[in-house]
């Protein structure tokens, strides 16, 4: 294994220890989050350019639609949250409040 995969394996590592221990604000799990997805677009574009096999060469694009998709998603449901309860503490949302 090269030190690539374990950079890339270790910013994923800490990205989800990160989302585990700082999930108090919606913002810094989103930040998390983006991590994540960015290490894995890393490992998985550097693990198609290694096996030369051209027909996955669409997954890491793919995967950032998806990521593009999540982010739009939680920065709206951020401003979204923060309109209505004033913060982005997470303990303060009540989810069966309508």
């Amino acid at each position: 294994m090269s030190l690539v995969h374990i950079n890339v394996m270790l910013a994923f590592i800490i990205s989800l220890i990160g989302m585990l221990m700082y999930r108090s604000h919606l913002m810094s799990s989103l930040l998390c989050l983006e991590g994540m997805m960015l290490s894995l677009f890393t490992m998985m574009a550097i693990t198609v350019l290694n096996i030369n096999f051209t027909l996955a060469s669409m997954t890491p694009i793919i995967l950032l639609v998806f990521a593009a998709c999540e982010a739009a998603l939680g920065l709206s449901l951020l401003v979204l949250v923060s309109n209505t309860h004033g913060t982005d503490y997470v303990q303060n949302l009540n989810l069966l409040q309508c």
